[in-house]
């Protein structure tokens, strides 16, 4: 951990306090459902089997390469983009639990933090963290009580509301306030940029409404999309992932 990263932590305590608190509550509701689910579907794979911790291991790093190809979109201002990076956590929760998702979604943010540092004082990583585990949560969460291909779809559909909601909401009241006070520039600013790519956007909840709901139902469909069709070809190769792993070692 480099010397930066330290100093941001001691400056922005505050933030890494609340970012803590989420990790932990996002842990506490995977863990709790997942119990739950695996009870009722007679299934007892510990939460840190071998297994496990090889995908999620080998999804973070897909992950975080993911997370460094951002695509702006052309009705939303430079700051606002999207990536693919919640794919692998959302496929790997798909087949392993909620809990594999969210330690994805973690390790991703924390080997991010670790290679580049932050450039936001962790706003912008706690951002990225909620929106990913508001996706994957209530999707996997869903879908670990039935897995079946049309609750794979619902389930992803309830995923992408929620990031859509949850986006907005934590753009009007955290994300943009916080940003303009850490650049120390009114969010009136913020709007002007929207306004200058998207005639529509004259005020914070404009910008949201055409800029912040369709990025998130863009990504959420997209994710949505990609794993339905490709989820069933992985689950045969993530659940030989132990063997290829110890037979590797055994050489």
């Amino acid at each position: 951990m480099n010397n930066g990263l330290l100093k941001s932590i001691s400056e922005n305590t505050g933030y890494v306090a609340g970012f803590a608190i989420i990790i932990v509550i996002a842990f506490v509701i995977s863990i709790i459902c997942e119990k739950i689910a695996q009870k009722i579907n007679k299934t007892n794979e510990p939460m840190f089997s071998t297994r496990k911790m090889v995908v999620i291991g080998l999804f973070a790093a897909i992950s975080l390469v993911l997370m460094m190809f951002e695509i702006p979109l052309p009705f939303a201002p430079y700051f606002y983009k999207f990536d693919l990076s919640d794919l692998p956590a959302l496929i790997a929760a798909f087949a392993f639990g909620p809990m594999t998702g969210v330690m994805i979604e973690l390790i991703k943010i924390l080997l991010e933090l670790v290679i580049r540092g932050t450039q936001t004082a962790f706003v912008g990583e706690l951002a990225n963290f909620v929106i990913g585990c508001c996706f994957i949560l209530p999707a996997t969460i869903i879908y670990s009580f039935r897995k079946t291909r049309t609750m794979a779809l619902i389930s992803c559909l309830v995923g992408t509301l929620t990031i859509t909601i949850v986006g907005s909401l934590l753009n009007v009241y955290f994300l943009l306030p916080a940003y303009a006070a850490l650049w120390g520039a009114p969010i009136e600013s913020f709007v002007a940029e929207g306004t200058a790519v998207n005639s529509n956007v004259t005020s914070v909840w404009t910008m949201v409404l055409y800029c912040v709901v369709p990025l998130n139902l863009i990504k959420g469909g997209i994710d949505s999309i990609i794993t339905v069709f490709v989820y069933k070809r992985i689950s045969v190769v993530l659940k030989n992932i132990t063997f290829v792993y110890k037979k590797q070692l055994s050489k």
